[in-house]
């Protein structure tokens, strides 16, 4: 169980971790799908912010502070609920599975950190 978490973990920080750098870059594809989202671009920022904080508090609950672990990845769950929502109310389905994915990432994190 300890492996999965590990890699499972690994992988949702690499995720998070691009993201917010794509983010912060303002890539073509995130300022799409924002757009499409009803998100507005001065927003990007922020939520890049949200995004690394979420990888930090996982990678420090990696190398042994589990309660920042969960705590974050409580924090990224939460987050990505947040962008389903968004896609959902601006009807924008196409997308759908990129924040779709990120949550399964955070919500796997979450559980194996939480039976950790």
């Amino acid at each position: 169980m300890f492996i999965s978490y590990v890699i499972v973990t690994a992988v949702t920080i690499a995720a998070n971790a691009g993201i917010a750098v794509a983010d912060l870059a303002k890539a073509g594809f995130v300022l799409a799908n924002s757009a499409e989202a009803g998100v507005p671009q001065s927003w990007l920022p922020w939520l890049a912010a949200l995004k690394g904080a979420g990888a930090a508090g996982l990678l420090l609950g990696l190398l042994g502070a589990p309660v920042l672990g969960v705590a974050a990845a409580t924090g990224l769950v939460l987050f990505y609920v947040g962008a389903v929502s968004a896609h959902v109310r601006a009807r924008v389905y196409r997308s759908m599975a990129f924040p779709g994915a990120y949550l399964a990432l955070a919500v796997a994190s979450l559980v194996l950190a939480a039976a950790r």
